[in-house]
Parts: structure tokens; C-alpha cells; sequence
């Protein structure tokens, strides 16, 4: 859906501007009964200390409730917009079933307003739809995936993101994910068909460091800038600093493997990613 737009450099910080193409999107607002509160942190625990960085501020927003879990089986929806999500990468659906209930859902690419949508075994393979993995032909790109049967979609959410079916035996499906990892998994977890929306996600650029304020996201201080006391790699004369890469606690980055050995869905994993 669409394409990555630069801006008309009347000001520094549009200069070097890279935007979504945002023109595939409904010129509607939220629907309120599919809102909720979201409150704001700002990186402190319940007693008010700080526990996570470079976290504050920001422009408030409002949580969509998403329907991962596409249980409205045999039942048809229209898609009656396609909308922003601040929460998120993709752009979100707004779906209207014929017996009143509206959902948002992730909106796949090539899904248009109008477009009808459906859940559930019997239901066609088509873009948008949400079937069990064993209904779904082999080879189909697909995205927001179960792992446990009836948990929601844990898997392949993120803009421009697709998996792909490479086959089915004794139960399982074995998917490709986007990381390059094929693994199995229950044929009875939903999966929906499609490529998810909003694909030049990758391309965009901020333009400025308040785009990022605005975005609840602080300045993030370079531990080769510290001083010894402060990060493992602070110190040193000029930028003669560093050493191994390294966490502010020590913990040794780029590269080192941090998923236990004996890690219950290693039977599952049949390649590792690339």
C-alpha cells in the first residue's frame, strides 16, 4: 500500500523528510467504542524510579484494540476503512460484520475499502481472510500467525512483513518467517493471507530529532561518550575508547547468542534464521 514520499524542503527539518504514502488511508476518524486509554510511563516502575532509558514525554495517543484472533468464523465483514495506527508499523482495517459487530484487524496490502473479509475453516483463501493453516494452500504468503491454538497472532505483525507456507505433515506446518527461521507449527493455528500493509515503512526518516520527541523516545547517549564510571566502554583518551561491545551492565553485544540450550520449541525450530 502505497509508496515512501519525500516533502517539499521549506524548512531543515522536512529537508531530509521521507514519509508513508498515507493517501490509501479513509479520511475517517478511530471508531471510539474500539478505543482505550493509554497511560504513559515514562520509563518508571509503581514506586517512581526509573527502570528503562531514554523513555518521556511524547505527543498522547489512544489504544486500538485489535482482533487477533479472528474468531467471527462464517461470518461476513466489509472493510469500511483503512487507518493510521500510532501504536504500530502496518495501518489497520476497520471491519463491520453483517450482524453489527465492527473489528480492527491488520490491513494486508492490496486490501481496499469495501472489500469483504472472513474467518473460520470453510472460508476462501483470499487476501484479508483468516483460516487454520491447514485449509491454506502451500506456498501462500501469509502473516499474523498463532503459535498456540486460540492464543491470537503472535507471529508476523509488522509493516511489509510476510511468512510463507512451505508445507504440511503429521499435524504441522512448516512456515519461513520473515527472519529467515523455518519452523513448525500447529496446522490448527489461524494465519491470515496476505503481505502486510504500509511496506516502505523501512524507508522512512524522521527528518529531525523532535520527530522523535514527539514519539515518547529520549536522547540516547553513546557508551564510548561516558565516562568509565558510567559504561564499561566510557573512558580513554580522545576516541581511543570501547574495547568489546558491550551492554551498560556488561553483558556482551552484537553477536552473542542469548537463547537457552535446552529451550522447549528448539524441536520445532527445523532451520535457524539467517
Amino acid at each position: 500500500m502505497g509508496s515512501s514520499l519525500s516533502e517539499k524542503p521549506i524548512t531543515p527539518g522536512r529537508r531530509w523528510r521521507v514519509k508513508p504514502d498515507f493517501s490509501v488511508l479513509s479520511r475517517t476518524k478511530a471508531d471510539k467504542s474500539l478505543l482505550r486509554v493509554l497511560k504513559r510511563t515514562g520509563g518508571r516502575n509503581n514506586s517512581g524510579k526509573m527502570t528503562v532509558r531514554n523513555i518521556g514525554g511524547g505527543h498522547k495517543k489512544k489504544f486500538r484494540d485489535i482482533d487477533f484472533k479472528r474468531r467471527k468464523e462464517n461470518i461476513k465483514g466489509k472493510i469500511s476503512s483503512i487507518e493510521y495506527d500510532p501504536n504500530r508499523t502496518a495501518f489497520i482495517a476497520l471491519v463491520k460484520y453483517i450482524d453489527g459487530d465492527k473489528r480492527y484487524i491488520i490491513a494486508p496490502e492490496n486490501l481496499h475499502v469495501g472489500d469483504i473479509v472472513t474467518s473460520g475453516e470453510d472460508c476462501v483463501p483470499e487476501i484479508g481472510c483468516s483460516l487454520p493453516l491447514k485449509k491454506i494452500p502451500v506456498g501462500t504468503f501469509i502473516h499474523n500467525i498463532e503459535i498456540n491454538v486460540g492464543a491470537g497472532a503472535k507471529l508476523v505483525r509488522s509493516a511489509g512483513c510476510c511468512a510463507q507456507l512451505l508445507g504440511k505433515d503429521n499435524g504441522f506446518a512448516s512456515i519461513k518467517l520473515p527472519s529467515g527461521e523455518t519452523r513448525l507449527i500447529n496446522d490448527k493455528c489461524f494465519a491470515t493471507v496476505g503481505t502486510i500493509s504500509n511496506s516502505n515503512h523501512m524507508n522512512e526518516l524522521l527528518g529531525k530529532a523532535g520527530r522523535n520527541r514527539w514519539k515518547g523516545r529520549r536522547p540516547r547517549v553513546r557508551g564510548v561518550a561516558m565516562n568509565p564510571v558510567d559504561h564499561p566502554m566510557g573512558g580513554g583518551e580522545g576516541k581511543a575508547s570501547g574495547g568489546h561491545p558491550r551492554s551498560r551492565n556488561g553483558k556482551p553485544a552484537k553477536g552473542l547468542k542469548t537463547r537457552r540450550n535446552k529451550k522447549y520449541s528448539n524441536k520445532f525450530i527445523l532451520s535457524k534464521r539467517v
